[in-house]
């Protein structure tokens, strides 16, 4: 397959990448087990850097990419056909006082609010909330419904090759360089794809096939609700629960963060109630909305909560793996970032290098000593 990019991962960082390399005219191979598993179905699709009070680099990515999204989406829909659900609603973070308020990261990126405000951006907030900040800069896109099913289209439309079922057990290495790819396909039968270029983009699961990266997953379960339309014009982000309105009256509430239940499957009490108690805090009137949908997903988490971006320990691999919380936000910056020509320009450069993956100062693993990691001599 000389000249194909094959991305190991169908969901959205995988298919955004699949999707902006086409239009690059590059030849696109998209492995994935189950697309439907994918962080991108499960997200609540908020775009957040400084609502959820980012900071660093991080902040850095997240704004580039919030001023790439109306672009990316456009390109999106044209290639599709299919509206992608993009809402530049503004964010409202509730605070307990106006001094926790004041001392938030990002809070000079914000509108103070006072409680009288509050209740003009939000109707019915639950009284504990005295303070708040609206940043009008940030949004939602509804990924769950629309971007995902979308972005699936418009890679179909440009060319994109996808195996479904397939599920990558190796990567072929000779001399350092990636040589090919070994599948499993959902019927029980191993294949050799062949390939010197690859995109690592599978998520809560990228350390299963490269242990040395330092991923793994944080359950999060989330619910939602059918509430009027219009019931709430701003996403609510609250400490430890968020309220994400659908222009349809659909309201998305998330999300429990569990790093010690690995991938275990299926809903909790616990989780469940946690989700409730947040949502009668935040909005008491919506606690009595009825119930439309319950799921769980996995993020990809890191130490510091940041992606992993760029070269990987096997030459030919590139890696976009571990935004934990805000995948759907930087998926956009992330195609950008790995698919500009080299040499980067300084400010680019500086940014891609604070997400390389052995940034944590432990000792770099042998990348051929994993059994998912073959070296051919």
């Amino acid at each position: 397959m000389d000249g194909v990019v094959v991305v190991l991962g169908g969901g959205l960082i995988g298919l955004t990448i699949a999707h902006q390399l086409a239009r690059r005219g590059r030849s696109v191979h998209v492995l994935s087990r189950s697309r439907s598993e994918a962080a991108g179905f499960v997200a609540a699709g908020m775009l957040a850097p400084h609502a959820e009070g980012l900071a660093g680099p991080l902040l850095a990515l997240g704004q580039r990419s919030l001023e790439r999204i109306p672009t990316w989406v456009a390109e999106i829909e044209a290639d599709s056909g299919l509206a992608a659900g993009l809402r530049p609603c503004g964010i409202v973070v509730p605070f307990s006082s106006a001094a926790e308020r004041d001392a938030y990261p990002t809070a000079h990126f914000g509108e103070p609010l006072d409680r009288p405000a509050l209740e003009r951006q939000v109707p019915g907030l639950g009284p504990r909330w005295r303070a708040g900040l609206l940043f009008r800069q940030d949004g939602q896109i509804d990924n769950r419904r629309r971007l995902m099913r979308a972005l699936e289209r418009a890679c179909v439309a440009l060319g994109v090759v996808f195996e479904e079922g397939s599920e990558v057990s190796e990567l072929l290495v000779c001399g350092g360089r990636l040589e090919g790819v070994r599948r499993r396909r959902i019927e029980g039968s191993d294949a050799v794809l062949p390939c010197g270029e690859a995109v690592l983009t599978c998520g809560a699961w990228s350390a299963q096939l490269l242990p040395q990266l330092p991923v793994r997953p944080i359950k999060g379960q989330m619910l939602s609700l059918q509430g009027p339309r219009q019931a709430l014009r701003r996403v609510l982000f609250g400490p430890g629960t968020y309220l994400v309105p659908r222009d349809d009256g659909l309201l998305v509430v998330g999300a429990t963060s569990e790093p010690e239940a690995g991938f275990s499957a299926g809903l909790t009490p616990q989780g469940q109630r946690q989700l409730q108690d947040g949502l009668a805090a935040l909005l008491p009137e919506a606690a009595h909305w009825p119930p439309m949908e319950r799921w769980w997903g996995f993020r990809p988490g890191t130490p510091d909560e940041a992606p992993l971006l760029g070269p990987s320990p096997i030459e030919g691999l590139t890696l976009a793996t571990g935004h934990y919380r805000n995948g759907v936000l930087l998926a956009a910056v992330t195609a950008d970032l790995l698919l500009l020509q080299e040499p980067l320009e300084p400010e680019l450069e500086r940014l891609l290098a604070a997400f390389r993956w052995d940034r944590f100062g432990t000792p770099q693993a042998d990348p051929f000593s994993s059994p998912s990691v073959t070296a051919r001599v």
